[in-house]
């Protein structure tokens, strides 16, 4: 832990890279998040001429996630085996022929079950292609230039998915096949806009017979990551169910995803700015803030706690994320990055999932007392992990000064 905590900067790329590049990237992952945050809006415009029920949209956004959950981690281990520049512009192309098959097969009025395997299709590559896009970065950027670069991806992923979804309904307002192919050309960017990189080779074979071990660390910062996404989808898709229950119009409930997002924008603003890596009471009160923003939000009794909340928990969202992959990515080696970070998007969505099926199935209040009580316990542990890493450093630090010390008093009847 000693490792994980301190995150020491790694030796990845001392030398400064030209901009264009790491601009490119950055352009490429604001446009792949487009097609995944334009979705649950394009989805249900789509469905709602095929079914008759735009809740029919559901089925879809339901189909790509699991699918996503199911292709990542293979598929990240099949392409370790290519360049991963070449191999994360073949699963874009194999995304956007889906989206395009969606879009299609929309027009026609296919069965609607077609266009749910068309979504399913599209979310069976996300997460690898995500995993590979962000291990791309490290071959931009040095370590000491890592949380920025990561801030101001969070800050452009914000900005996607405040755009994205409004977008989507502009479009789908003149025809659902318009937003379908909005998501088609949107989505397709990283295939033409990532950089080639001539350090972002394949691994060699020693380097790809090995397999990714997930200790407990690593497992740590997966849960972390999936509770966080689990708070915030809670939020997000309770939102319109919270306006009702507030006594306001259901579109009203927009106002508390945005609270999120406001936040979280500038939040990533902050990282990016600050360009350091937090301590770990640090990280410590960033969950702290994220269990106490959502039990405002479960449980306030007014609109004002509840936006409060809201603006909590996007406040953190982006550092908490930075953080997620700043210590994952030094708690493997570099021909696994590729495969844990595809792991941490696969844990976003299962807790996405989680707080799904749980405003399914069970009432709001039961929704957030259980993402409440998840976000406290592993707040908890990771204070213990932190405790237990600064008693270890502490104790091997006073064992080192004392045999200093006795070295010196060895030596001291010596000197005179």
């Amino acid at each position: 832990m000693a490792g994980t905590t301190a995150l020491a900067p790694a030796q990845h790329t001392p030398v400064r890279r030209p901009r264009g590049p790491l601009l490119r990237w950055f352009v490429s992952y604001g446009s792949f998040a487009v097609p995944q945050a334009a979705a649950p809006i394009a989805f249900s415009l789509i469905a709602l001429p095929l079914t008759g029920n735009a809740a029919s949209g559901a089925a879809m956004m339901l189909a790509m996630t699991i699918a996503q959950v199911l292709g990542a981690v293979p598929i990240t281990r099949l392409g370790r085996r290519l360049s991963p520049i070449p191999f994360l512009r073949v699963l874009i192309g194999l995304r956007t022929l889906a989206l395009v098959g969606i879009a299609i097969l929309a027009g026609m009025h296919a069965p609607f079950s077609l266009v749910v395997a068309g979504a399913a299709l599209a979310g069976l590559v996300n997460g690898a292609a995500y995993g590979t896009l962000r291990a791309v970065l490290n071959h931009l950027v040095p370590a000491s230039r890592l949380p920025r670069s990561l801030g101001v991806a969070a800050t452009l992923n914000e900005v996607t998915f405040v755009a994205a979804p409004v977008l989507a309904a502009a479009l789908g307002s003149i025809s659902p096949q318009a937003a379908a192919w909005a998501m088609v050309v949107l989505g397709m960017g990283p295939m033409l806009l990532l950089p080639r990189i001539p350090t972002a080779t394949a691994p060699g074979p020693e380097q790809r017979a090995t397999r990714l071990r997930l200790s407990p660390m690593i497992m740590l910062w997966l849960v972390c990551g999936g509770a966080s996404a689990a708070s915030i989808a809670a939020i997000e898709i309770g939102a319109v169910s919270m306006a009702v229950s507030f006594g306001m119009p259901a579109a009203w409930g927009v106002l508390f995803p945005v609270a999120i997002c406001v936040t979280s924008i500038l939040g990533g603003i902050w990282v990016s700015v600050r360009n350091r890596v937090p301590r770990r009471r640090t990280v410590l009160a960033w969950l702290a803030v994220t269990a106490l923003g959502v039990a405002a939000v479960g449980f306030g009794n007014s609109v004002t706690t509840t936006v409060i909340g809201a603006l909590l928990v996007g406040a953190v969202l982006a550092p908490l994320a930075t953080y997620y992959s700043l210590v994952l990515d030094r708690l493997v080696s570099p021909e696994h990055r590729a495969e844990v970070f595809a792991q941490l998007r696969t844990a976003n969505a299962l807790g996405i999932i989680t707080s799904s099926a749980l405003l399914s199935l069970a009432t709001l209040q039961t929704t957030f007392t259980v993402v409440i009580g998840v976000m406290t316990t592993v707040m908890i542990v990771t204070g213990l992990v932190f405790t237990a890493a600064w008693v270890n450093a502490r104790r091997r630090r006073l064992a080192r000064e004392a045999a200093e010390q006795r070295a010196r008093e060895g030596l001291s009847p010596r000197l005179s």
